[in-house]
């Protein structure tokens, strides 16, 4: 018996083949409509419309004949932004530097340095001092950019 497929490797293979990587695939619903949301990134070019097309038009034959979900949807293919959301230890380590918000017990948001991104967790440099927190304990986490009115 042939091994089933993974519908996220599958879409990372065409997505490297057009020079990006694969951030995050997901289904979203926007306003009474189904969005399979393909995000990418690619390193130090960026993502450019043109990039998004080109991934686009390499998925849709793919997505026809192995689509992620039975139900009509759309495709949508963008980069994730300069405020991300962060749900794997690929996506924690990548933002190593930046400043990131994180769900965690006790505490409403914490903000601060993302500085250590392993297997196993994270540590953040707060005003406070630096912080650990195990990916199990993380409700939530994205990147943030404060702009400098000075």
């Amino acid at each position: 018996m042939a091994a089933a497929m993974n519908l996220n490797d599958e879409i990372e293979k065409i997505v490297k083949s057009s020079g990006a990587e694969l951030y995050d695939a997901e289904i979203v619903r926007e306003a009474e409509e189904t969005i399979f949301r393909v995000t990418v990134t690619r390193v130090p070019e960026g993502v450019d419309l043109e990039l998004c097309a080109e991934i686009s038009y390499a998925l849709s034959p793919f997505l026809d004949v192995h689509p992620p979900m039975s139900s009509p949807y759309r495709l949508e293919v963008s980069s994730p932004g300069i405020e991300r959301k962060l749900k794997s230890p690929k996506q924690f380590q990548g933002a190593i530097g930046e400043r990131v918000k994180l769900k965690v017990p006790g505490q409403d948001r914490l903000k601060g340095v993302l500085k250590i991104a392993d297997a196993k967790g994270v540590v953040v440099e707060t005003p406070h001092g630096e912080e650990s927190y195990s990916y199990e304990e993380i409700k939530g986490a994205k990147t943030y950019f404060e702009w400098d009115d000075k």
